[in-house]
C-alpha cells in the first residue's frame, strides 16, 4: 500500500523527472490561489456583512493552492489527493451557497440539488467513456471532470437571469372596457407601474447583476480548462506546457466565484 501512495505520477507537459523541483512553473503559479484567497478574504471583510459562508470558500482557495504545490511538487498518489479533494470541496460548497443564497432553497432542499449535482457529476464521465468506447478523461487530459461545473454554472446564471413573472396583465381590457382609450392606456401604466413595485415581471438588478457576474466567470473558467486541456498537446513546440495558465485563469474564477456571492448579500442586506 505504501508503495502504491508513493508511486511517481507524471501527468503534465513541464515535468520531465520525479525530482521536486521537476515542475517549477507549474508549482510556483499556485501561488495565484493564494493571492485570491487574500483578496477574497478582504473583500468580505469590506463588506461587513458577517459573511462566514464567504469566508470560509476563501480559506478553501488557499487550500487548493496549497495542495496543487504539494501535488506538483511531490507528484505520487497521496498528494493527487490532496490536489483535487479541495477543489471538489469549493465546488460542492459553492453550489450548496448558490442554492440557499440566489434560489433561497432551504437547507434540505439545496442539500438536495448539492447531491443530485454530484451524482450528474460523478457519473458523466463513466457515462461518455460507455458510449463513445474511449477513455474520455484522456481524450480531455483530464478536463472533463470540471465540465459539470461550467453547466452548472451556466445554469445557476440563467435562473438569476430569469423574470420571475410576467410583465405586464394578462388581460389588458379587463375592467377597463368602458373606458376611452386615453384612459385605458393610464389604467394599464398604474398596473404596470404597480407590477413593477410589487416586483413582478421584472429581472431584480441584485440578480441580474449575479447572473451576469457568474456568466462572465463561466466563460473565464471554460478559457482556463482550455489551456488545461491543452497542455500535453503543445509539449513538442512548448515544454512548459500550459497548465501553469490554468492555475493562474482559475484562481480569478475562484475570487470571482466569491466575489459575486459577497456582492450579492450585500445587495441585499
Amino acid at each position: 500500500m505504501e508503495g502504491d501512495w508513493l508511486a511517481p505520477i507524471c501527468a503534465y507537459c513541464e515535468r520531465g523527472d520525479p525530482g521536486f523541483w521537476a515542475e517549477p512553473v507549474n508549482a510556483l503559479s499556485n501561488g495565484a490561489f493564494l493571492v485570491a484567497a487574500a483578496l477574497a478574504t478582504a473583500r468580505v471583510r469590506r463588506a461587513r456583512t458577517g459573511d462566514a459562508p464567504a469566508l470560509l470558500l476563501s480559506a478553501l482557495v488557499a487550500v487548493v493552492g496549497v495542495g496543487s504545490f504539494l501535488f506538483h511538487t511531490l507528484a505520487v498518489r497521496w498528494s493527487l489527493l490532496a490536489d483535487v479533494i479541495p477543489i471538489a470541496l469549493f465546488i460542492y460548497a459553492y453550489f450548496l451557497l448558490a442554492m440557499r443564497r440566489y434560489f433561497d432553497l432551504g437547507i434540505g432542499a439545496a442539500l438536495a440539488a448539492t447531491l443530485a449535482f454530484a451524482a450528474f457529476n460523478l457519473g458523466l464521465e463513466p457515462a461518455l467513456d460507455g458510449l463513445t468506447g474511449r477513455s474520455t478523461d484522456a481524450l480531455t487530459n483530464g478536463s472533463l471532470a470540471y465540465a459539470p461545473a461550467i453547466l452548472a454554472l451556466a445554469g445557476v446564471a440563467a435562473g438569476l437571469l430569469t423574470p420571475r413573472g410576467p410583465l405586464g396583465p394578462a388581460r389588458p381590457d379587463a375592467g377597463l372596457g368602458l373606458l376611452d382609450t386615453a384612459k385605458r392606456e393610464a389604467g394599464l401604466g398604474l398596473l404596470t407601474l404597480a407590477k413593477r413595485e410589487a416586483g413582478l415581471g421584472l429581472l431584480d438588478p441584485a440578480r441580474r447583476e449575479a447572473g451576469l457576474g457568474l456568466l462572465g466567470v463561466a466563460a473565464l473558467f471554460a478559457v482556463s480548462l482550455g489551456f488545461r486541456t491543452l497542455d500535453r498537446a503543445v509539449c513538442p513546440v512548448w515544454p512548459l506546457g500550459t497548465h501553469a495558465v490554468w492555475h493562474l485563469l482559475n484562481a480569478g474564477v475562484l475570487y470571482g466565484l466569491i466575489a459575486v456571492a459577497v456582492r450579492y448579500r450585500r445587495h441585499r442586506s
